[in-house]
């Protein structure tokens, strides 16, 4: 076999070793986002509702703070 040959059998299956560990970090990556996502959608849900502005008198109608 010629040496170019060789050389592009190598560099083929390089980049396919490569592509194989790109796939499974993606993978890894995406379940993990998944999972961080469940997470945050359940604590999302656990906080509730925010106090709602005031509709009358003349302390909490112009301004909603709360800690």
């Amino acid at each position: 076999m010629d040496l170019s040959i060789n050389n592009t059998v190598g560099a083929a299956v390089a980049l396919q070793q490569y592509n194989a560990d790109q796939s499974a970090q993606m993978s890894l990556l995406r379940q993990s986002l998944d999972t961080q996502g469940a997470q945050i959608a359940q604590l999302m849900e656990s906080v509730g509702d925010a106090p709602k502005l005031a509709s009358v008198g003349s302390v909490g109608t112009q301004l909603n703070t709360y800690a």
